[in-house]
């Protein structure tokens, strides 16, 4: 079981990880270790998550997601195998959390009497100062 918060769990069978060859450092090993991991995380089919919270997944996963609603996530940072596994799965988690956290709507407002009245005003006295500046041919 994977802590997503102290609330919600996430059951390591829904995970599913693939093992590739990295590019990047490594010496040799790099021949040798398939290091880079691939996780893959179906979105419709998890049991944990309702479907405001797939929905706002889905949108944050982005290009990481695909056709089927398959979040895949690929980890190459480290050498290890292991460490790579522990990172997508903390990306993973990192993602699922935001997903959790609801938007604040945007309440639209409106700029007081007042404050349009001495917007206007500033934008004429502004404009009469560029008018004193304009050049006259009459002065000459």
């Amino acid at each position: 079981m994977i802590e997503i918060n102290p609330d919600l769990f996430l059951d390591e069978s829904e995970l599913s990880f693939e093992f590739l060859k990295s590019s990047g450092p490594g010496g040799q090993n790099i021949n040798k270790v398939s290091s880079a991991v691939r996780l893959r995380f179906n979105i419709q089919k998890t049991a944990i998550l309702n479907p405001d919270e797939k929905d706002r997944l889905c949108k944050l996963a982005g290009n990481r997601r695909t056709n089927e609603n398959e979040l895949i996530i690929e980890a190459r940072r480290y050498r290890s195998q292991e460490q790579n596994r522990f990172d997508a799965i903390k990306r993973l988690v990192a993602l699922i959390n935001s997903a959790l956290i609801i938007p604040k709507t945007r309440i639209k407002t409106r700029p007081s009497k007042s404050a349009q009245v001495k917007r206007t005003n500033e934008k004429k006295k502004r404009g009469e100062l560029k008018n004193t500046r304009r050049n006259n041919p009459d002065d000459w």
